[in-house]
């Protein structure tokens, strides 16, 4: 354990602060990186692209670490995992879908556990004239089918990026990002072993996604939080823990 370094990797339109539940949860001896995605507070602008995201995250990432991403975070977790797979030794995936959107029966690659297309297009609309309520309105999205909601609500309002420290044009990528990245045809080059966490009730990555990801990644095992929505590791940070020490010790 001492050494080992985890590197925690956000959603969007949220800070780091965001871990802060479940860091006095983790093991000791652990290395725990924080970084900021592109655009959420102080990080260098960067081409509006998921490997251009996980490239300005490179720096955070020694050889052999563990990586833990959650919703965005998920995603470009998953395309580190396969174009620097020296770097990343394990991957802890949290509500992660390697497809956000739906895509329709009537083309080649259907896939049917994800939001719509039109739900996406308006937050993306949205954010363009209002970007203060939409991000409000998406932790509220997160927040829905949680025992614990209320807790879980105040965690993700208080670490909600702060608009006039932000990139605006780089959060907005972000959005786009969710609504056309694709990266299930990449998925058995991810060979590192990976824990899937989810929560049953999440209103906005269906548990399916995390099913169907548990049977496409060569080496991975899923957790299922009967009483989560979108954010287990705020409503049930000890259990997440213990799941990612399980997985570091593996």
């Amino acid at each position: 354990m001492k050494g080992r370094v985890l590197v925690l990797l956000h959603g969007w339109g949220l800070g780091p602060q965001v871990w802060a539940p479940l860091m006095p949860h983790l093991p000791a001896g652990l290395c725990v990186r924080t970084p900021a995605l592109p655009g959420h507070g102080g990080t260098l602008a960067c081409s509006p692209t998921l490997e251009a995201w996980g490239d300005a995250l490179l720096p955070e990432l020694p050889d052999g670490a563990v990586v833990c991403g959650w919703s965005l975070g998920g995603l470009i977790a998953l395309d580190l995992a396969q174009r620097y797979p020296r770097k990343v030794a394990r991957l802890v995936l949290i509500d992660t879908s390697p497809c956000f959107v739906t895509r329709p029966e009537n083309i080649a690659a259907p896939w049917p556990h994800g939001l719509a297309a039109l739900t996406v297009t308006g937050f993306i609309d949205d954010f363009a004239h209002d970007p203060a309520a939409t991000l409000r309105r998406f932790v509220a999205l997160q927040a829905l089918g949680d025992a614990r909601r209320r807790t879980v609500s105040n965690a993700l309002n208080a670490a909600l990026v702060n608009l006039e420290q932000c990139d605006r044009n780089m959060l907005a990528s972000g959005l786009e990002l969710l609504a056309d990245t694709d990266r299930r045809a990449a998925l058995d080059d991810v060979r590192q072993p990976v824990q899937l966490i989810h929560g049953a009730g999440d209103a906005l990555m269906p548990l399916t996604a995390a099913e169907w990801l548990a049977t496409r990644l060569p080496d991975a095992r899923l957790a299922r939080f009967d009483d989560c929505g979108h954010a287990p590791f705020l409503s049930r940070p000890e259990d997440c823990a213990a799941l990612i020490e399980d997985l570091v010790r593996g």
